[in-house]
């Protein structure tokens, strides 16, 4: 009988940097876990089978989450259940808007060879979201989930409920999002 070898967990972790129209740092929230959605492991089976209607990041969504999270209990942990943001106006930002790179394993730098690392960053700069809108009464941000597309349909790969962010018109978001496989 072969032995049993250990399966890695695909995991995810997120980190927000929050500036000033000047470019200063107003919060830098560290790093914290993601979680990494069932649809992205069906995601993945999809491209094992080459199936050519499976497309990788396709972009972020970036919701408003719910206002009531502002309140304790406070906001929800993320669960690899997720299928949507609960935004349903949620803020698209494609995939050519966004630095995807590979990242060596051990030092965290960016390579042009396939690793297990994938690292995903968005500068949401003035404006971005162009909230507020008949939609979102603020700029608020609560929740974002990454995008691919399986059969056609737009699924979650990750997903992510954090404490609102108040962004202004005028500051930049720094988006910086891991994936390990």
């Amino acid at each position: 009988m072969p032995k049993a070898e250990k399966v890695m967990t695909l995991r995810g972790l997120y980190r927000d940097v929050l500036r000033d129209a000047q470019g200063r740092v107003i919060c830098d929230r560290g790093w914290h876990s993601n979680a990494i959605v069932t649809d992205c492991r069906r995601l993945l089976a999809g491209f094992m089978l080459g199936e050519n209607t499976t497309l990788g990041i396709q972009g972020i969504r970036l919701g408003a989450g719910n206002p009531a999270w502002d309140q304790p209990p406070g906001t929800p942990p993320s669960t690899p259940a997720q299928t949507q943001l609960v935004d349903a106006n949620a803020h698209f930002v494609p995939s050519d808007a966004l630095q995807l790179n590979y990242l060596i394993p051990d030092t965290d730098s960016e390579t042009a060879n396939p690793t297990n690392r994938l690292q995903i960053f968005a500068s949401l700069g003035p404006n971005v979201p162009p909230w507020p809108d008949a939609n979102h009464p603020s700029s608020t941000l609560r929740e974002f989930g990454l995008v691919g597309q399986l059969a056609g349909e737009e699924i979650l790969i990750n997903y992510v409920t954090h404490p609102a962010i108040p962004k202004d018109p005028a500051s930049t978001l720094e988006r910086t999002i891991w994936l390990v496989f």
